[in-house]
């Protein structure tokens, strides 16, 4: 089940909103944990016994850390807990990318492993460890009711696809948290802008993407095309969930943080990664980054930092070799940033902006590709050397069919049309009021249509 779907939206969140709100206070955790359950066991029964186990564990180690009074103790229990949480991700996740590589590097025939990749274990797991050494760094106290710990990991707004929520962040919520009318409203609002994101613009630019795919002799305007469809998508596609599920959470009374901070405006590849996927961005600096140095170490370790960081940001994407290089692309980026080129894009708003947007869409290019080969054949493309035409009556057709929808979506990515609205919402608020909810009844509507009709709808980052 997916948030943009007809079960969702017309069956189970009213269902599940109908029952919460009806019982009293000290059930609401339950309800949402069982709802939560039932979300993720629509989608993957087989593999909901893995995530019930792996908060288990989370729940009695945080217990056995909090209890030791010696040290050494209160190590093993971490090392023990990261230990099942890293291991289930690396088995269900890694194992037959590790195998596999294994076989092509040493040519020696090893038997192919098979094994399905449970649905959001890369979100919750995160979740795990992060409360696990949060309560190891004394940050926060082990959770002592275990419907109140797997409450926060099988939420169901943000389980599948983030934001990574901190049990630091919402802990006090768990345990009370306000509900009203205007926080209802506020999340049904963002809810449906996200759904409208998602449904009205990303699944289009995914279909656009599918035509290029599709092809057997593109142009280079097509490599372009999809390039820059592909890097929208991903986009209205990620931040649209994270806006609905930032939403879901505030209508059941919890406050998740931003994901996404309109990052197709950075002036540099690090102010790229403030605004995008902020969540993960953060972990990976704190549980990562700062206990391995930062930057407050010699320079070969400060470049190593660097370097391990983006490599596991890459491989957390996926298990391919084009992740790894991907999170690496980015490494070199920011390296070369901080000692090199970082000062001569100051000022230069222009410049520094079309230099984002190119190394982002690259960057993209090899993160969406089948493989390295067809990463490196639409880059050739776009570049002009793969010997392909430079435009073709399919790239022009395609370009004129979705122009407005590639407006729209590169204006959206921006700043502007929250600003629009504003000063007009400032300036005619009693009409403003009027015609909100209006706009929000006809993204639904719209929205509802295309589900109907059963256009193109997975969420990019469910596979990960």
């Amino acid at each position: 089940m997916v948030f943009s779907s007809i079960p969702f939206l017309y069956y189970y969140l009213p269902a599940v909103l109908a029952v919460y709100f009806l019982v009293p206070r000290q059930g609401k955790n339950l309800i949402l944990l069982l709802a939560s359950l039932f979300f993720y066991g629509w989608g993957e029964p087989a593999c909901l016994p893995l995530m019930v186990l792996s908060v288990a564990q989370g729940y009695v180690f945080g217990l056995a850390m909090e209890k030791s009074k010696q040290q050494r103790w209160k190590k093993l229990w971490l090392l023990l807990t990261l230990a099942c949480s890293l291991g289930a991700l690396l088995w269900f996740k890694y194992a037959g990318f590790f195998v596999g590589s294994f076989a092509a590097f040493t040519g020696i025939p090893v038997p192919a492993l098979k094994i399905a990749l449970p649905i959001g274990i890369s979100f919750y797991t995160f979740q795990i460890m992060s409360y696990s050494v949060d309560v190891y760094w004394g940050k926060t106290a082990a959770q002592k009711n275990p419907i109140h710990l797997a409450a926060y990991v099988s939420m169901f707004p943000q389980l599948i696809a983030g934001p990574i929520v901190r049990y630091t962040d919402i802990a006090r919520q768990l345990e009370r948290r306000t509900h009203s009318w205007e926080k209802l409203s506020l999340g049904i609002r963002r809810f449906l802008l996200g759904l409208g994101k998602k449904v009205l613009i990303a699944n289009q630019l995914g279909a656009l993407c599918g035509q290029y795919q599709s092809l057997h002799e593109p142009s280079v305007l097509f490599c372009w095309l999809y390039a820059c469809a592909f890097t929208l998508q991903i986009y209205f596609d990620f931040s649209g969930y994270s806006d609905m599920a930032i939403g879901l959470g505030r209508m059941l009374g919890f406050d998740f943080t931003e994901n996404f901070h309109y990052p197709y405006v950075s002036r540099s590849v690090t102010e790229f990664w403030r605004r995008w996927h902020i969540s993960l961005g953060s972990w990976f600096r704190d549980y990562v980054y700062i206990p391995l140095g930062g930057n407050r170490v010699s320079r070969g370790k400060w470049l190593r930092n660097i370097l391990v960081v983006w490599m596991l940001t890459g491989f957390w994407h996926g298990a391919a070799w084009n992740f790894v290089l991907w999170g690496l692309w980015y490494g070199l980026l920011l390296l070369g940033e901080k000692l090199l080129w970082g000062r001569g894009l100051e000022g230069r708003p222009v410049l520094s902006r079309v230099y984002v947007m190119l190394a982002v869409i690259f960057g993209f290019v090899l993160f969406n590709a089948a493989s390295l080969s067809d990463a490196l054949d639409c880059m050739s493309g776009m570049l002009g050397l793969g010997g392909l035409p430079l435009c073709s009556g399919e790239a022009l057709y395609y370009l004129r069919s979705y122009a407005v929808v590639l407006i729209l979506a590169v204006v959206g990515a921006t700043p502007l049309p929250a600003r629009a609205f504003r000063r007009l919402g400032e300036r005619f608020e009693g009409v403003f009021t009027l015609l909100e909810p209006v706009g929000l009844a006809l993204i639904l509507l719209l929205s509802t249509a295309y589900l109907v009709d059963g256009s193109f709808n997975p969420f990019l980052y469910f596979r990960f």
